[in-house]
């Protein structure tokens, strides 16, 4: 579904500079706009995230933890193992 907005530009620069680049890009203009609308949109969410993520950070830092490489390598293993039973089990059926 479309639908329609308009748009005031108090910086004719800011205007000018806009339909430059929705010309250079070959795309309307509306869409460089919608475009940044969604990351500014994103760019909150995330914000809003930093502190869960801080917390984590310092829950990290307080009782320890493991490097990333560590539970990769344990992930991988693990999955080595149900590989092999899947294997084993289709062999027995």
């Amino acid at each position: 579904m479309s639908r329609r907005m308009t748009v005031v530009f108090h910086d004719e620069d800011l205007y000018t500079t806009l339909k430059v680049e929705a010309a250079r890009r070959h795309m309307p203009a509306s869409d460089i706009i919608a475009d940044a609308v969604r990351e500014w949109l994103e760019s909150r969410e995330d914000a809003e995230l930093l502190p869960v993520i801080e917390a984590a950070r310092a829950e990290w830092r307080e009782k320890g933890g493991r490097p990333w490489s560590e539970v990769e390598k344990e992930l991988e293993e693990e999955e080595a193992v149900a590989m092999r039973e899947r294997a084993t089990e289709a062999k027995s059926v």
